[in-house]
């Protein structure tokens, strides 16, 4: 059951993701930007826990679940080091995935070698 609402909360995401994108004339960078902050909406007032239980990585893996690292990030670091965890806690949280994105598609980028669109 587990991988079954993993796929179906996954695919609605993705989903409305893409009617957003469609219906609207919001860029993607904007519309990425809105997952971002969404998630991290819902971790703060900790709706998102749950969520991510029922859903397992249908909620996690999208970057509703980037804004959810960010925020758990922000209130571990603030509960630590007080207010300067606020500009702390999202750098070392986020870290991880964003140094793995650049690692994985610089190396990508040297196995397909890319061209310019001419």
């Amino acid at each position: 059951m587990e991988y079954l609402n993993a796929f179906w909360v996954g695919g609605l995401i993705c989903a409305l993701v893409q009617i957003l994108m469609e219906k609207t004339k919001l860029m993607p960078g904007r519309i990425m930007v809105l997952l971002v902050c969404t998630g991290a909406l819902l971790s703060f007032f900790g709706w998102y826990e749950p969520f991510m239980e029922y859903a397992g990585a249908g909620a996690g893996v999208p970057l509703l679940g980037y804004g959810n690292i960010l925020m758990k990030g922000v209130k571990e670091a603030v509960s630590l080091n007080g207010f300067i965890g606020l500009f702390q806690g999202g750098f070392k949280a986020g870290a991880v995935g964003c140094c793995a994105a650049l690692v994985f598609g610089y190396l990508a980028s040297l196995v397909f070698r890319p061209k310019m669109k001419g």
